[in-house]
């Protein structure tokens, strides 16, 4: 397995330069992994398929989700690939490299770890920031017009907010410069992370069944459900920032009081 990801690194590496690998590679990849996770969503709420799993009883309408797949391709044009470019001078500055040898799966994984954590916390107070009031009105409302998301509208953003909370997203990899591949796997890692919390389905399945602290659809749905003042539920990947400042206190009592419901609901039904 091993050899054979070092062959395909190096028909990469010796047919594209560093900078079309990671500025073009970097883009490819991210709107290839984002449109087919997130697609098969917009399919689902309009077939109407697996809607007990849906979380919110209202659909998107067509003229909705189309809205936000053209706003997504402007802004993917527009802001990520620009900024993709523009940034390259800096990680390549702070030592990223394309070349092989390939990483240890040791580095690859503390790596990874670290900047879950890092980008948990950044994103945590740029979120809590933009739900003050003007920046609300002015900037992250547009990401909340969508009260019922779906897989795409994860990156449905005003632009400012692109910029502003992508900063928590890059500054890991921009500062510890790490190998392009595993700033690959981080890129994949967070779009299949948003585009899942996002989505409006809680699976049976879904990680944040298994992985303690993860948020996932249910956590983040029940932010965009309520008023910009009120929601809380402000972390990106894991949990524990909203649960240390207690910004989940609405969710736990929710959650609380549905697990009541359910074990009032099955004793009536032994009975």
């Amino acid at each position: 397995m091993a050899s054979l990801l070092e062959s395909g690194w190096q028909y990469l590496i010796t047919h594209f330069s560093d900078f079309q690998l990671a500025c073009l590679g970097s883009f490819f990849l991210h709107e290839s992994v984002f449109f087919l996770s997130g697609l098969p969503f917009i399919w689902l709420e309009r077939a109407g398929w697996m809607s007990n799993y849906k979380i919110q009883a209202k659909n998107n309408s067509p003229a909705a989700q189309e809205k936000c797949i053209v706003r997504l391709l402007l802004y993917h044009f527009g802001v990520n690939l620009p900024v993709m470019i523009f940034s390259y001078p800096v990680f390549s500055y702070m030592g990223m490299r394309s070349s092989l040898p390939l990483p240890s799966w040791k580095t690859v994984l503390t790596q990874i770890i670290f900047y879950f954590i890092l980008e948990d916390f950044i994103f945590y107070w740029g979120h809590r920031i933009l739900h003050t009031k003007w920046l609300y009105k002015h900037v992250h409302s547009v990401h909340h017009e969508y009260a019922t998301p779906f897989g795409l509208t994860s990156e449905y953003a005003h632009p400012a907010e692109i910029l502003f909370l992508g900063f928590a997203t890059i500054f890991g990899p921009a500062i510890t410069g790490p190998h392009l591949i595993t700033l690959w796997l981080w890129m994949v890692l967070r779009v299949l992370e948003t585009v899942e919390a996002h989505c409006g389905y809680h699976f049976p399945w879904s990680l944040s069944n298994f992985l303690p602290l993860y948020g996932g659809a249910d956590f983040h749905d029940y932010h965009h459900r309520l008023l910009y003042t009120k929601s809380g539920n402000y972390s990106s990947t894991f949990t524990y920032m909203d649960w240390i400042f207690g910004t989940d206190v609405g969710y736990r009592k929710l959650k609380a009081l549905k697990s009541t419901q359910i074990e009032d609901s099955s004793e009536l039904k032994n009975n």
